[in-house]
């Protein structure tokens, strides 16, 4: 049986690890790359860096960060943020990455997806999701950091993309991020049902048990947090171990 992966995720404007609530509120929480490697040592499975400005001037701030990460830490990386084109993707592969993720690109052009996938591996490619709960059981997609409603369904985007290829899907609940409230479940399990990749649940994560429930009711393949992993509140190891106790496999090693 595959293991459940535990992934800190560092958000990263302006050279910096920030986190915030609901999308905004942003606070600094340290050096991305020194983060990241004490994030391996710390035994995550692996890390997501999203560049949470994606400005164009902040591009080469983050290919410089993965390039500096990439040497110190061995767990695979994920970045996104600012992905637009399978140029990108080469890029931020060639720096040292993983996987890229594509968020407000793929949801303008779904084909991206495809056209990286085609080049690069499925493997590689990652669509994140960010959505928020419209109606009971309805959750719309939002991009621009969470400032542009789309009008597109969540669960069918994620049926589309990874028909196109995407291999993984990160979900985002806006509702959720920043609150320590737990994984907005229902959404979680919707995606989940509905697609046959790994879907890494993100957002509201304030205690270890919301990471059993995120796998346990959520059906995710994944957990990612941020909050009570930069700040001191839980180490990887406690997490890990809580999951483990719940009967969830684990690589503990």
């Amino acid at each position: 049986m595959l293991k459940t992966r535990i992934i800190p995720c560092l958000d990263v404007a302006d050279g910096r690890v920030v986190k915030g609530v609901n999308f905004v509120g942003l606070r600094d929480a340290g050096d991305p790359v020194d983060a990241a490697i004490a994030y391996d040592a710390a035994g995550a499975d692996e890390l997501c860096f999203l560049d949470i400005h994606a400005t164009h001037e902040n591009r080469g701030t983050m290919f410089d960060l993965v390039t500096r990460t990439a040497k110190h830490c061995y767990i695979p990386l994920t970045v996104g943020g600012g992905v637009r084109t399978v140029a990108d993707v080469r890029a931020l592969l060639l720096a040292g990455a993983d996987k890229v993720s594509f968020n407000s690109a793929a949801v303008a052009n779904p084909d991206i997806i495809a056209q990286a996938a085609d080049q690069f591996g499925s493997q590689c490619i990652v669509c994140a999701i960010d959505a928020k709960t419209v109606a009971p059981g309805r959750w719309e997609i939002f991009t621009h950091g969470g400032r542009k409603p789309t009008g597109i369904d969540a669960v069918e985007f994620a049926k589309t993309v990874t028909e196109k290829g995407a291999g993984e899907i990160l979900l985002t609940s806006m509702d959720r991020d920043g609150t320590k409230q737990g994984f907005n479940i229902p959404l979680t399990r919707a995606i989940s049902d509905a697609v046959s990749v790994p879907v890494i649940a993100s957002g509201g994560v304030g205690t270890l048990d919301h990471l059993v429930d995120g796998v346990v009711q959520g059906g995710a393949s994944a957990v990612l947090a941020a909050s009570i992993f930069h700040f001191g509140e839980f180490t990887v190891a406690q997490a890990k171990q809580h999951m483990a106790d719940a009967g969830i496999p684990m690589r503990l090693s």
